[in-house]
């Protein structure tokens, strides 16, 4: 219709009426074009604030796995101090507790990380939809930390835990791991994070089996120097998140802290 009333206009030579079709021509266009960029703002807005709300999601489990792993290395710490001790006899214990503290001491802990989100908007390069700058630098040290990722592969290749594992029969091992193992917990429950490994328990095995598998343990010089080693390595990555992690961890309890959107 437009293009009709101008070409029109042009023949009859009426150049005022040719200027204002062509002006609500060209307004027309600017306000199309102004309204296709203010539907890709609110677009980009919208997806920038769902990558926000998963990712402060994410980052909330992330932050319980970090107390939580945190908090059961140090009773696996606790353990094998324990441990230790009894073998050098600075601070003996009797058969059965020198039992449960040396199979505790061989413990780790493995667990997915929840970082789909993160994944994605590195893989696709749009990192940068994340605007809040502590959320999306926290995001970046939460996931390229390897403090607990060195503690649980220090654990699956203990050379402490070998040795323990191959001092004493499978089943002593089994009813061990059963009766006096880690307990379950839920993820993200942060009042059960403490005692999923200190706990007052019963081996189950009888008095002579206690006495020969302890007798074992004292018996292997190799486990003492062995023991040592596994208490250096988990003090090391525990201070570890106490010193150069400590800064961002708590920017991660801060984020956590906030709860989910309403």
């Amino acid at each position: 219709m437009i293009l009709r009333r101008l070409v029109d206009h042009l023949r009859r030579h009426n150049w005022s009426s040719v200027a204002i079709e062509l002006a609500i021509v060209v307004l027309g266009v600017f306000i199309g074009l102004q309204a296709s960029i203010w539907n890709q703002e609110r677009e980009k807005d919208a997806t920038a604030a769902a990558f926000a709300a998963h990712l402060k999601e994410d980052l909330r489990e992330e932050n319980w796995g970090f107390q939580f792993l945190a908090a059961y290395y140090r009773e696996v710490l606790e353990n094998a101090e324990r441990a230790a001790k009894a073998l050098d006899g600075s601070a003996p214990l009797s058969d059965e507790a020198l039992l449960v503290s040396a199979y505790r001491a061989t413990q780790y802990k493995h667990r997915l990380r929840r970082r789909s989100t993160y994944d994605e908007l590195i893989s696709t390069g749009t990192i940068g939809l994340i605007r809040d700058r502590e959320l999306r630098d926290t995001a970046m040290r939460v996931y390229q930390s390897y403090t607990i990722d060195n503690l649980t592969r220090e654990g699956m290749g203990s050379r402490y835990r070998e040795a323990f594992r191959m001092s004493l029969p499978n089943e002593v091992q089994r009813t061990l791991g059963r009766n006096c193992g880690d307990r379950p917990i839920r993820t993200g429950d942060l009042s059960a994070i403490h005692g999923t490994l200190e706990y007052r328990c019963k081996t189950g095995l009888s008095p002579e089996v206690v006495a020969v598998s302890a007798q074992a343990l004292r018996a292997n010089a190799a486990l003492l120097p062995l023991l040592r080693l596994r208490v250096a390595d988990v003090e090391t990555r525990l201070g570890d998140l106490k010193g150069p992690n400590r800064e961002f961890l708590e920017r991660l309890r801060a984020i956590a802290a906030e709860g989910p959107a309403p």
